[in-house]
């Protein structure tokens, strides 16, 4: 669809006062027509797609009531996923968060990673994001980055197989435009984005997450230590004694003693 199937007004124009100039007055936006549009909601799209078999490929213009944050849900409900979800969005809406807290409290959601822009971040400082921490970080699925990004990319990735990559113009929330999607099962495209974002997702995290137990251990025995099983294992005694040995305060001899190696 081009600019001049929707209206016709683009006309040549005196443009800054010179007469006869090569570039063309924008006219006023008009409403386009719905026919026009595919989808206007959600559920009806997630509906539509069926089951997404392998190389499955979708092209989608969306209305500007379409919100790219509830389509997720919807999608990950029909199907009854499992299912890690990471998300790089320029911004999004109260509403996202709820519908994202809807998947994360149905378990749906093995790991949600959000990489949100630096300008967004900002402005909602102290706004939405400490909603977002407070409704979304509550099974220790979540993280969260703030880079200076501008993509819009959803990656899921199930426990029955599949990896899905929806990329486009939409931001989660609603903007009043149209947009487009291409939803895409991939494994070759998934990978590539996930390698990239995940990347991001470690360099640019705001949640401080626990060190575990393993990593924990191999920070104590050193890199590459094997994992303790038993007491029996030698590494762990060695190591055990000397965390006792560090931590005990050694002993004092009395005034006047005899070192103990000194006596007969």
């Amino acid at each position: 669809m081009g600019l001049f199937d929707i209206g016709g007004k683009f006309k040549p124009a005196h443009v800054a006062g010179l007469k006869g100039s090569r570039f063309i007055e924008p006219h006023g936006c008009e409403e386009i027509d719905e026919w026009r549009v595919k989808y206007a909601n959600a559920k009806k799209l997630a509906d539509d797609i069926g089951d997404l078999p392998l190389n499955f490929r979708l092209f989608a213009l969306l209305d500007g009531k379409f919100i790219f944050g509830d389509f997720l849900e919807a999608l990950v409900v029909k199907h009854n996923w499992k299912c890690e979800l990471t998300i790089s969005t320029l911004s999004m809406s109260q509403d996202n968060v709820d519908s994202l807290a809807n998947l994360v409290n149905g378990d749906y959601l093995t790991r949600l990673n959000i990489i949100i822009s630096h300008y967004y971040f900002a402005n909602e400082r102290m706004g939405l994001m400490p909603y977002l921490y407070d409704k979304l970080d509550v099974k220790d699925v979540l993280q969260v980055a703030v880079a200076s990004v501008h993509t819009k990319i959803a990656m899921i990735k199930t426990e029955c197989g599949k990896k899905i990559t929806i990329h486009g113009s939409a931001n989660l929330r609603t903007s009043s435009n149209i947009e487009q999607i291409v939803i895409e099962h991939s494994p070759g495209l998934f990978d590539f984005c996930e390698e990239v974002h995940l990347s991001i997702v470690d360099k640019h995290k705001t949640i401080n997450k626990p060190v575990r137990r393993t990593a924990l251990w191999d920070a104590v025995l050193g890199a590459n230590a094997p994992e303790p099983q038993t007491k029996e294992n030698p590494a762990w005694q060695q190591a055990a004694a000397g965390l006792q040995k560090a931590t005990q305060p050694e002993k004092q001899q009395p005034k006047g003693a005899i070192p103990s190696e000194a006596n007969p």
